[in-house]
């Protein structure tokens, strides 16, 4: 999926909802432990409820690499469930050198047809650039996460520069808009005016509103541009909002929620 359609697609649904698929065994409702693959069919119950509210899913790799090769199969079948006209991040979090990253590229860009990957850059260029050469694929960077440990490395200063800012610089003299996101937290919402002077046209995903406090209206505040520019993912707070057999209803109701005040930002731009 390119930018444009990526656009198209957030006017279009009046909603920049990205929906994270983390079904963790030990919260999703009972009832669906009695199935042959619970995981799928809670993923599936969710897209269902969801799809109309959003525009991307993010599966969280963990919770299906945990599972082995059941969960691998989980994924796959997620992967093909979800909408087509919808935008896919497989949330793996991978970073290591050339070769290395040229073969994950490989298994989420071409095994796995995902439109994004989330990337750790610690590694440099080597961690990056692989990723960056499929077109109408996205490299999603981790700039300002949205977890306390973020302060641990990600706000220390080089030459009086917070890290993240220079791993944004960085990232954009390698990639482009077209081809390059970056994780910014939602939790830190004044800072992400800081990313937006950096990188003014790149879209952000962002995590954190929901369940770990963030606030939309801030985040559209300091993070929205005229194309929206933006991904707000919200996982616990939709996924798990019910435990119940009612809990793709419960979900449907809070992606609903949240997409109706997206609607109201988007209408104003």
């Amino acid at each position: 999926m390119n930018r444009k359609q990526l656009v198209e697609h957030i006017f279009q649904k009046k909603s920049f909802l990205c929906v994270g698929l983390d079904p963790d065994l030990n919260k999703i409702p009972k009832h669906l432990l009695e199935t042959e693959d619970p995981v799928f069919e809670f993923n599936k119950a969710i897209i269902d409820a969801t799809k109309d509210h959003c525009v991307a899913y993010k599966p969280n790799l963990a919770f299906y690499e945990c599972l082995g090769v059941d969960g691998w199969k989980s994924f796959q079948k997620t992967i093909d469930y979800i909408p087509k006209d919808c935008f896919v991040i497989a949330d793996a979090k991978r970073g290591d050198i050339g070769n290395t990253s040229l073969y994950y590229a490989k298994t989420f860009f071409e095994t796995y047809p995902c439109n994004a990957i989330t990337i750790a850059p610690y590694m440099g260029s080597d961690s990056i650039k692989p990723f960056l050469t499929y077109e109408n694929k996205w490299t999603v960077v981790l700039a300002m996460t949205s977890n306390k440990g973020a302060r641990d490395f990600q706000f220390l200063k080089v030459d009086n520069t917070p890290i993240y800012e220079s791993v944004v610089s960085k990232c954009m003299e390698w990639g482009s808009e077209e081809n390059t996101m970056f994780v910014v937290g939602a939790t830190r919402s004044e800072d992400i005016s800081k990313i937006r002077k950096l990188a003014p046209n790149h879209f952000f995903l962002v995590p954190g509103v929901g369940a770990q406090g963030g606030s939309l209206e801030e985040v559209v505040k300091y993070g929205i541009t005229d194309e929206c520019g933006l991904l707000v993912n919200s996982s616990r707070g939709i996924i798990y909002a019910d435990q119940s057999e009612k809990f793709a209803i419960e979900a449907k109701k809070e992606a609903l929620k949240i997409q109706s005040e997206m609607a109201m930002y988007l209408k104003r731009l």
